[in-house]
């Protein structure tokens, strides 16, 4: 079977479609068979400036973008001053102004006005021309094009397909010219999501009942994504004034018994801070996702980073226990997210999902999620009545730390609750003894934690290609363009080893120790942050100094011939 593996890049001002363009062709590369992963660039403007969107398709699954591209749509001039250099020797431009060998002239502007449709319509005409040029089946294009504009009516729809039907006859002048063509292939039951739309869905597979947000660059969509479907999933969807009324509404919420999520970016979980002591005092579970973008301050909004590990492990006043969970594709972002719930019921505890906006605002090609995968586990539910003859007590002192959990109305027990230090009942105290016993309550609930992420399959993965002669060590959405660099390695004759911690708070010592005694030095630290911030965790736990690194803190992520290079570099040295 025949290999393929090529980018495209559609770039334009604000405004042009650009990002409708990319996600319609790569529904059409999906619908027609093939693996797709894509992600985008826009500023942080009201209005204006330069989009762009990079789509890679592949026999193959496809993990991350990469440098060079094959195709370059260029919907204004400004994207071939900006793009026209990542074209491949091979690549082809497609726009109404480059005339050169290795271009496409389509006069997209013209067609759409020819067929009645306003200027911004040539992006669908930048569509057909695209899939023309692939050679791929007209029938599957007009599909994506009507399942895209059918809310907007049937004339839309229609007008549409026209414009498309117009560029794909330019395309087809020029078919095979790139050396290849996306021939209609099996194409099974898949999904093309965001990050963002992954965490969404595990959210709701997992029970939850009510969301409360705040709109903030990049976990919007999660407030998008869930209210849209608010009534069709039976849950509430809740925007109020700010991050610090949505977590003390969610606070709320999950003292009454309802399973809750709420989401950020690093500005709005600064704010959340306070909330998220009050969560640990009262032991209330809740699950809390914050999707990364650079900082300090407003940074940059709208581009990615990883700089906030180590705020939301230590976020808060005060010592208590947290779990903190980074997942590292799509998948993850699912099941990870559903599984976060059952913790923080479990252990009456928050839990934090750090994603970044690389990975939330990226789109690729998933099979569907195994609804069967997903247990709900509430823990220590006091089920409609208290039925011991001895008072209930909100704070319980137990083995584990962990004590039985009453809703407000639970027959027979008073669910007293204070965020000052208190006694087993609920009680406020300053006595010294009952504080230390409170607080050895929490913290056993932390030994407890630790064992299960020592003893969770997930809580770190490797990933082994070739015989390593050296060692990446990441985590979060660096693990796409980590497991291509290892593909581009192998291609030249280096083997790799590729460790990613997922769980990292509380962090796995033992099981990441164990693994790295069985992987070859150079141990290369790859991060999207200034200081290394995973590397100051093995430093912390285990004593470990990297022997290289490699980060990468302009708000981009990285690329895998970055990573690549790097590798190759230490394995030389």
């Amino acid at each position: 079977m025949e290999h393929i593996d090529f980018a495209f890049l559609v770039g334009g001002e604000a405004g042009a479609g650009v990002m409708l363009t990319g996600r319609i062709i790569s529904k059409i590369a999906m619908r027609s068979g093939y693996e797709v992963f894509a992600t985008n660039e826009y500023p942080s403007l009201i209005r204006g400036g330069h989009n762009w969107f990079l789509g890679r398709v592949g026999t193959e699954k496809v993990y991350s973008q990469k440098k060079e591209v094959e195709i370059l749509v260029a919907l204004d001039e400004l994207t071939l001053k900006k793009h026209e250099h990542r074209l491949s020797s091979n690549g082809i431009i497609i726009s109404e102004v480059k005339k050169a060998e290795n271009a496409l002239t389509v006069p997209m502007t013209e067609i759409a006005r020819n067929l009645g449709a306003p200027p911004v319509a040539r992006n669908m005409v930048a569509v057909g021309a695209v899939t023309g040029l692939l050679g791929i089946d007209i029938k599957v294009v007009e599909e994506v094009i009507a399942d895209a504009f059918q809310p907007r009516g049937k004339q839309t729809v229609e007008i549409n397909k026209k414009l498309a039907k117009e560029g794909y006859s330019y395309g087809e002048a020029a078919k095979g010219s790139l050396g290849f063509i996306l021939k209609k292939r099996q194409s099974g039951n898949k999904l093309f999501l965001t990050g963002n739309d992954a965490t969404a869905l595990g959210a709701l597979a997992a029970g939850m009942r009510i969301y409360f947000a705040y709109p903030m660059t990049p976990a919007s969509p999660i407030l998008h994504y869930l209210a849209a479907v608010e009534d069709e999933a039976g849950i509430v969807v809740i925007q109020p004034e700010s991050e610090i009324a949505a977590i003390n509404m969610a606070t709320g919420a999950a003292y009454a018994g309802a399973r809750c999520m709420v989401a950020t970016s690093g500005g709005g979980f600064a704010l959340m801070t306070e909330a998220l002591g009050q969560l640990a005092m009262t032991e209330t579970p809740l699950v809390i996702v914050e999707v990364q973008r650079p900082g300090p301050s407003t940074g940059l909004p709208t581009h990615t980073g990883q700089g906030d590990l180590r705020f939301v492990m230590h976020a808060s006043q005060g010592e208590f226990p947290r779990f903190v969970i980074a997942p590292g594709d799509h998948e993850e972002s699912f099941y990870l997210t559903a599984e976060a719930f059952n913790l923080a019921e479990r252990y009456q505890t928050p839990v934090i999902i750090l994603s970044d906006k690389y990975l939330a605002e990226s789109y690729k090609t998933v099979d569907p999620f195994d609804q069967q995968k997903i247990t709900i586990d509430r823990g220590k539910i006091v089920e409609n009545k208290w039925k011991s003859n001895e008072p209930y007590k909100r704070f319980l002192i137990t083995s584990d730390g962990v004590s039985p959990r009453a809703f407000p109305g639970t027959e027979n027990a008073i669910v007293r609750v204070t965020t000052g230090e208190h006694t087993e009942e609920g009680y406020g105290t300053d006595n010294p003894q009952q504080v230390i016993k409170i607080f050895n309550k929490r913290m056993r609930k932390l030994e407890e934690m630790r064992k299960e992420v020592e003893a969770r399959e997930d809580a770190v993965k490797t990933f082994i290609a070739g015989n390593p002669a050296a060692t990446i060590i990441t985590w979060g959405s660096v693990k796409g363009p980590a497991l291509e660099a290892q593909k581009m390695l192998q291609m030249k004759g280096y083997g790799t080893a590729l460790l990613q911690i997922v769980f990292l708070g509380p962090f796995p010592k033992n099981k990441v120790s164990e693994i790295l005694r069985k992987l070859p030095r150079p141990y290369i630290l790859a991060e999207n942050n200034a200081t290394g911030q995973l590397g100051s965790l093995l430093r912390e736990h285990l004593c470990l100094d990297v022997d290289e690194k490699l980060l990468k803190y302009d708000g981009r992520p990285f690329y895998p011939e970055e990573i690549a290079e790097k590798v190759e570099e230490a394995v030389r040295r």
